[in-house]
């Protein structure tokens, strides 16, 4: 039987967060194998016909999102090769070599891309892939940077959050979480709204608004609260980049709840109890999300109630959702990208992108469905 002491202290170190889920699922009496489904055959509904693909190197174990920014999207690997590359064509118009290993991928505003290597060294761009600067945070680092208003924003993971001027490197602010006695090692998302503020997750069950300026909390609230009588029964961090469609926030907490709030105030408008760690996705109507099980869900905004839930991809580790159009997208740990009706969850249409695990949330842009797999593949595809 597993020592769930043990578990509570592996929470505490490895990187990979499936790992933990495995691990919780373990110490919560369930010792079912998590064998993936099978696949349900589909007769696509429509084609997402390959545009361009190339490989930016792999990610290995690490969640690695690549980085749109006007008509370039900027991608690396754990290895430390960082790329710029056309938008439209898929040329690499730069390639850099960054001084040491990443454990997470790029932040960039077009002009300035920011990577973090896995000893807390920020290394710093221009827009020809000149290294321009470098600066140590002094603590790991997995989640991605933030580069907007002027400033590379850095997450920490002993909760800190640094604001880096993005010409020169030189610090301008800096935020400190109180550190839980126990949280997910894993990379907490930053959402960038404009050129002012992130929302972001936090430990404990809590999000919020941050200035991208001066670093100030505008607000906090919280999705859920810690339920449970052991460390690991009352984890319920919100570790996943929060989603926005108009002037409506939803975050989801693992172990907790899914909610969604005010932008402008915070105030929490609904919640339900749900656990997930791959987080929300937004259309004008409904709030998308998936739990340890895979199965993929979908709440009205306005009021929480479940609308419709997906039940056939039961543990195959779907990765961040994204809602585009009329359909929502996920990946799975086989490589394969799931289309299904943000209507009433049917499948829709699949492909098979690689065979390595797809984690991070595909992104629709100017048309095209980007896609990057933890083997490194990153290609454009689209709707047809």
């Amino acid at each position: 039987m597993m020592d769930c002491k043990r578990v509570a202290k592996l929470a505490s170190t490895v990187l990979v967060l499936g790992s933990v889920v495995v691990a919780l699922t373990a110490c919560s009496g369930n010792s079912r194998v998590r064998k993936p489904a099978e696949l349900v055959p589909v007769t696509n509904q429509f084609d997402l016909a390959a545009v361009w693909s190339t490989s930016v190197g792999s990610s290995e174990s690490f969640n690695f999102h690549p980085a749109v920014a006007g008509d370039a999207v900027y991608a690396a690997s754990h290895r430390g090769n960082l790329a710029k590359i056309d938008l439209r064509t898929g040329n690499k118009l730069w390639e850099a070599s960054v001084p040491d290993r990443l454990s997470i991928g790029p932040g960039s505003d077009g002009r300035t891309t920011a990577v973090v290597t896995t000893k807390g060294t920020v290394y710093a761009y221009d827009d020809t892939g000149k290294p321009i600067w470098n600066f140590s945070v002094g603590s790991e680092v997995l989640s991605e940077p933030v580069v907007a208003g002027g400033v590379v924003i850095i997450r920490t993971l002993d909760s800190r959050f640094v604001g880096l001027d993005a010409q020169t490197g030189v610090r301008k602010w800096t935020y400190q979480r109180q550190q839980a006695a126990l949280s997910l090692r894993v990379g907490y998302g930053m959402l960038a709204i404009g050129n002012e503020v992130i929302v972001t997750g936090f430990s404990g069950g809590r999000f919020g608004m941050i200035a991208i300026a001066n670093g100030g909390l505008v607000w906090e609230t919280p999705v859920s609260f810690p339920k449970g009588f052991s460390e690991i029964e009352r984890l319920n961090d919100v570790t996943a980049k929060p989603s926005m469609e108009g002037e409506i926030i939803c975050a989801v907490s693992y172990q907790g709840r899914v909610g969604c709030a005010q932008a402008r105030t915070g105030s929490l408008l609904w919640f339900k109890d749900y656990s997930s760690f791959t987080g929300t996705a937004q259309s004008p109507s409904l709030v998308f999300s998936s739990n340890e099980k895979s199965y993929v869900t979908a709440f009205a905004v306005k009021d929480g109630s479940q609308v419709w839930e997906n039940t056939k991809l039961l543990f195959r580790d779907v990765g961040e959702p994204t809602a585009v159009g009329k359909v929502l997208l996920v990946g799975d740990a086989q490589g394969y990208v799931h289309a299904l009706s943000q209507e009433n969850g049917e499948m829709l249409a699949r492909i098979r992108h690689d065979s390595s695990p797809i984690t991070a949330a595909p992104i629709a842009v100017n048309g095209l469905i980007l896609i990057q797999s933890q083997g490194g593949k990153l290609a454009a595809y689209s709707p047809k």
